[in-house]
């Protein structure tokens, strides 16, 4: 039986997307910005950062598969759904919902660097960075968080508990 602790409430974490929708604005003063998600578990924050932001921003979605039904990476990336545009010539922002072992995302701006955008930045909810394997520069960070397993808005364990407004921390 599984057991949920609060570490993030829902108040805190709407707080820091209005903060980080700020920052981009700042960054991005002409807009036309291509906010790129990592689905599953980027969905939520993509939506609350999108809104937060006053600049123009397009919506794409990418599918990767590192994890499938454990609680640690594979360690085998594979991309399970494409961009539907080109994004060459474009600035763009990767949104994730956590980086920890930097193992996916690594592959991911691999792939996208290949497609020659304009700029190429990082967006995450989470961050754990005691968990790196691999070098990755994130430029918008929700929250660093220790190294615990955790669900809720938007992140989820073999498909459960993305539903939850607060991050909790998943106990067995």
């Amino acid at each position: 039986m599984s057991s949920l602790r609060v570490l993030i409430p829902e108040e805190k974490i709407q707080a820091r997307i209005r903060e980080l929708g700020a920052q981009i604005d700042a960054d991005y003063p002409g807009g036309g910005v291509y906010l790129v998600a990592i689905l599953k578990g980027a969905f939520i924050f993509l939506s609350d950062l999108s809104r937060a932001m006053k600049t123009a921003a397009r919506i794409e979605f990418v599918g990767i598969s590192s994890y499938g039904r454990g609680k640690t990476t594979s360690g085998e990336v594979k991309l399970t759904k494409d961009l539907d545009v080109s994004v060459e010539g474009h600035d763009v922002i990767v949104v994730e919902d956590i980086v920890d072992s930097g193992i996916t995302l690594s592959y991911l701006l691999q792939v996208f660097r290949q497609r020659r955008p304009k700029s190429l930045r990082i967006a995450t909810f989470l961050d754990k960075p005691e968990r790196r394997q691999r070098p990755v520069k994130v430029d918008y960070v929700g929250f660093q968080i220790p190294d615990e397993f955790v669900v809720g808005y938007g992140l989820d364990y073999a498909e459960d508990y993305r539903n939850l407004r607060d991050v909790c921390v998943l106990a067995e």
